[in-house]
């Protein structure tokens, strides 16, 4: 199958497509997607020059990149350069809130920025790594996106990703999803099915902070929710299409994530370099585990594994 980045983008890893890239304040970023909607991002710039990788992160479908400032210095500060990207109608973009008009458009605003990185690459630092990292709902966008344009990544890092996940849609739910598409009710509001905080964290300090982020996505579009199913289908296809380095990080006592079934997808990826890690006690979200420096640790360990692009 044709895909649609394919088929607007096919140079995109040769060409320079953002009409803007901007700082809007301190670590906040934004650039311009093809369709016109200005997506922003948090910035952490490396502290080595060049730095040992570029990375390109996805957030869940709830959460947002601010959710992720400890790790993201943290990798900043190991020598990372690290864009975490803010999901369009998610986190800091208000614009058309929850919402995704289809699975493609998701996976373009990923496989443009993508393009963006190795533009810079290719000026500054030709041989340095691109990996693209993603938690959660992100997991299978990230996934996707790394088969559909596997040129723009060097290595992909999985942690607690929504691929195999164990909240899914019934076939009812997809039936009413797909009739409100026909319909046309696209931008009608649903609950997101996630909101307690409990089945992100143990910490009751960090379930507060859940309860009280006014950024948290507790509603999404039908559209959105179309597009994840979209995600859900096409990325359970394409563990054969994967062969760049790839870590898969599992939380033993995840209430949202099947681990079992996320192993097996993993193991069918073709990577010759492939590992997974797995902390028995912690919950979904790693950021908020109580040695969550063990976490990032070990993370940076295994970046440092990623071999140098040839060129």
């Amino acid at each position: 199958m044709t895909s649609y980045a394919t088929f607007i983008w096919p140079n995109l890893a040769n060409s320079h497509f953002f009409v803007s890239d901007v700082v809007t304040e301190s670590g906040i970023r934004e650039f311009t997607a093809s369709d016109g909607y200005q997506l922003r991002y948090r910035f952490y710039p490396a502290r080595e020059t060049p730095p040992r990788g570029y990375v390109v992160a996805l957030h869940g479908i709830q959460s947002h990149a601010g959710w992720y400032e400890y790790s993201s210095q943290r990798l900043a500060d190991a020598g990372y350069e690290v864009s975490f990207l803010d999901r369009r109608g998610s986190g800091l973009n208000e614009q058309d809130r929850g919402h995704a008009s289809h699975v493609d458009r998701l996976v373009n605003d990923v496989i443009q920025f993508l393009g963006e990185v190795q533009f810079h690459r290719e000026r500054d630092a030709p041989t340095v790594p691109v990996i693209l990292s993603a938690v959660s709902w992100g997991g299978k966008l990230a996934a996707v996106t790394c088969a559909r344009r596997p040129e723009l990544v060097d290595a992909l890092a999985l942690l607690t990703p929504g691929i195999c996940a164990r909240i899914l849609p019934n076939w009812h739910q997809r039936w009413r999803l797909q009739l409100a598409g026909i319909l046309g009710i696209e931008r009608k509001l649903v609950s997101i099915p996630l909101n307690d905080p409990t089945l992100f964290t143990d910490e009751p300090d960090w379930q507060e902070f859940i309860r009280n982020d006014r950024l948290l996505l507790r509603q999404a579009t039908v559209g959105l929710l179309q597009a994840s199913i979209q995600l859900d289908d096409e990325v359970a296809m394409v563990p054969q299409r994967i062969g760049c380095p790839a870590l898969l990080v599992l939380a033993g006592k995840d209430r949202i994530i099947n681990n079992d079934k996320s192993r097996q997808w993993f193991e069918r990826l073709q990577s010759p370099q492939r590992q997974i890690i797995e902390y028995p006690d912690a919950r979904h979200t790693l950021e908020f585990e109580p040695n969550r420096q063990q976490i990032i640790d070990d993370l940076i360990e295994w970046y440092a594994t990623i071999p140098a692009r040839s060129i």
